[in-house]
């Protein structure tokens, strides 16, 4: 098959009578890669696995991506640019893409890839924005391997830059370093994995909620927040994670709570025989876009009773 040529969910232009308000940007990057490699080939996996993904998403009550339409963009791989220099490039396009009544969703690559879309979302927004990271772990490091644009590091470099606030959920990996960090700026709040787990009650969400409301906020999800029981292909992979439903109700609280003014699916790394994990991030992926399209009005569509996805 050939990914070049796939949209996502194999959703073609001119299915839909207005133009498209969710415009689908792969991002195949990969240079700092600690542990297993592979997040290159992301992108081209979930756009694959996609095409096998049921348009009626219950949750929401109908084939939502015939109503507010995807664009599925080429490919963004400049060639010899990294770091730094790459998350520059990147931030320009993000910001040059950039539009209120639209939603760009990038898929990665490389969790680097959220330092550039971040800034150029901010730029264009010229807001305060709140950084909600589903991920294992907290990415506060400033430097890994001597690189300060390394995947380890994108939570620091956002707080560097100015995000208004940063809010982990799913962590269970963290260095000292990082310990220290979370205990002394304020801007953090960690919701860790072990303690949703033990949350019988979800009064997590509760927290979540009353902590996002109202705010600006750009959704990161980095799939080795889950369980590796749900997403096992990925680079550096934890156990202990996110079930599929808690990560499910965390992205309706923030869509319901937050706007949610852009997002990005990264670091599957695919593996020959798990196209159950390709599959899950193609699927986690289009939910996502459905929650952000309820809360914005994009769909005209009645919730089945005890509907939850």
């Amino acid at each position: 098959m050939n990914e070049a040529s796939l949209n996502f969910l194999d959703v073609q232009s001119g299915e839909t009578d207005a133009p498209p308000r969710c415009r689908i940007l792969p991002l195949p990057y990969e240079k700092t890669v600690s542990y297993e490699g592979g997040t290159a080939g992301g992108p081209g996996a979930i756009l694959v696995a996609s095409t096998q993904v049921e348009l009626y998403d219950r949750a929401v009550g109908d084939e939502a991506c015939l109503q507010y339409g995807i664009e599925t963009l080429p490919a963004y791989s400049p060639p010899g640019l990294a770091g730094g220099d790459y998350v520059v490039a990147l931030a320009a396009l993000a910001e040059k893409l950039y539009d209120p009544e639209r939603l760009i969703v990038g898929l990665g690559g490389e969790h680097t890839i959220t330092v550039g879309l971040v800034r150029g979302t901010r730029r264009a927004l010229d807001k305060p924005l709140t950084l909600v990271q589903i991920d294992a772990h907290a990415d506060l490091r400033d430097e890994y391997d001597g690189d300060a644009f390394s995947h380890a590091c994108i939570s620091r470099r956002l707080l560097d830059e100015g995000i208004e606030n940063l809010v982990l959920l799913g962590t269970r990996s963290v260095c000292p370093e990082e310990v220290r960090l979370i205990e002394s700026d304020p801007r953090i709040s960690v919701f860790w994995a072990d303690e949703i787990s033990a949350d019988s009650s979800s009064g997590y969400l509760q927290r979540l909620r009353q902590l996002l409301h109202g705010r600006d906020v750009y959704l990161t999800i980095d799939v080795d927040g889950m369980d590796p029981s749900v997403i096992p292909a990925t680079g550096t992979p934890e156990p202990g994670g996110l079930s599929w439903w808690q990560a499910r109700a965390i992205i309706q609280a923030t869509a319901e709570t937050a706007t949610i003014r852009g997002l990005d699916v990264n670091e599957l790394a695919p593996r020959e025989g798990l196209h159950a994990a390709d599959f899950a991030a193609a699927k986690l992926t289009y939910q996502s876009i459905n929650q952000v399209a309820k809360a914005r009005g994009w769909l005209d569509c009645r919730q089945p009773p005890g509907a939850n996805g």
